[in-house]
């Protein structure tokens, strides 16, 4: 019986996890597509980007009314974006939200799908550096040797982009601000969840419903609403089923990587969206039919490697703090 739990317990995290690969790959793959493919054709960014967070926000809501409906079956937690004081605290984190996801669908759409992870390459480096600016926390001369070997391999990625005649200086540029929003989203979050309940689930129904309206007036300064009203494909059904996908996807995919922390660790998921990336690097580059040289190859390498490093070293110094708190506790005793 212990046996067949484990087995049990091994295959749902197998499943999980390659869930969570899937949907990761397929997002970025699906989101390339309606940004900047000839099928789709339409020159307007952010409008997909609202879009997607406007189909987020409709899944929420409905699982919202769903879990009164049918408590038993369907559970979501119990909460209003409408309500006033929570909208005022929430706010600027949704506004770290909204840059977030526009940066990166901003980057996606000048840069290849397989120079996409070195481009968002940063966000670790970022939250080092963050963390110590805002929260005053200190770090540690190992971690800091693993976000200069991140930025090195940043750096020889773009600079292989650069000799390849492939490099969009805008779309780079797009990705480290992609990884600045998050590294500031995610300190933020800690703030913000309590006025949530500690609801993640809570606080992304309230993210993609503030960053519908948010979005709004950014579609306007940066003229999309000409090229929408002008595009021939507005009313064709293929056009939205395929945004809707896009929509999905964007859900599906904070679905599963809540899931995959949840049924293993956020350490797990640091691994796990690592080797996913080096996974979909080399589909991308297949799928694209793109030849790189030696040196890009080691570029990605060279940043996976320092990624892995670092979730290794945070992994140490968090057992050793554990320990030190545990034998603190105990003198005390």
């Amino acid at each position: 019986m212990i046996h067949e739990g484990l087995l049990r317990k091994y295959i749902n995290i197998a499943v999980v996890v390659a869930a969570y690969w899937v949907i990761s790959i397929l997002t970025v793959f699906v989101n390339k597509a309606l940004l900047s493919s000839q099928t789709v054709n339409l020159d307007a960014p952010l409008f997909v980007t609202w879009y997607q967070c406007v189909v987020s926000s409709v899944i929420c809501f409905s699982l919202s009314m769903l879990s009164k409906i049918f408590p038993q079956t369907i559970t979501f937690p119990e909460g209003s974006p409408l309500n006033r004081e929570v909208a005022m605290k929430v706010l600027p984190l949704s506004v770290l939200f909204t840059g977030t996801i526009a940066f990166n669908n901003l980057s996606l759409k000048y840069v290849d799908v397989a120079f996409y992870y070195i481009g968002r390459s940063l966000t670790t480096v970022f939250n080092v550096a963050l963390t110590y600016l805002i929260l005053g926390q200190t770090t540690s001369c190992r971690t800091i040797l693993c976000c200069a070997i991140i930025v090195g391999g940043f750096w020889l990625g773009v600079d292989q982009e650069s000799v390849a005649g492939s490099l969009s200086i805008i779309g780079t540029v797009f990705g480290v601000l992609g990884s600045l929003a998050l590294s500031m989203y995610s300190i933020y979050t800690k703030r913000v969840l309590p006025y949530v309940n500690q609801k993640i689930w809570l606080l992304s129904y309230y993210n993609n419903v503030y960053s519908s309206i948010l979005f709004l007036p950014l579609i306007v300064v940066n003229k999309e609403i000409p090229v929408i009203l002008r595009y021939e494909r507005l009313g064709d059904i293929i056009f939205w089923l395929l945004m809707t996908g896009g929509g999905l996807c964007g859900f599906a995919i904070g679905f599963v990587t809540a899931l995959q922390i949840q049924v293993t660790s956020p350490l797990t998921h640091n691994i796990s969206g690592t080797a996913k990336a080096c996974v979909q690097t080399v589909l991308a580059t297949y799928w694209y039919d793109e030849l790189k040289s030696p040196l890009w190859w080691l570029s990605n390498w060279v940043v996976l490697g320092g990624t892995a490093a670092y979730t290794r070293v945070r992994q140490q110094e968090m057992e050793q703090q554990q320990k030190s708190e545990r034998l603190n506790r105990n003198q005390h005793v």
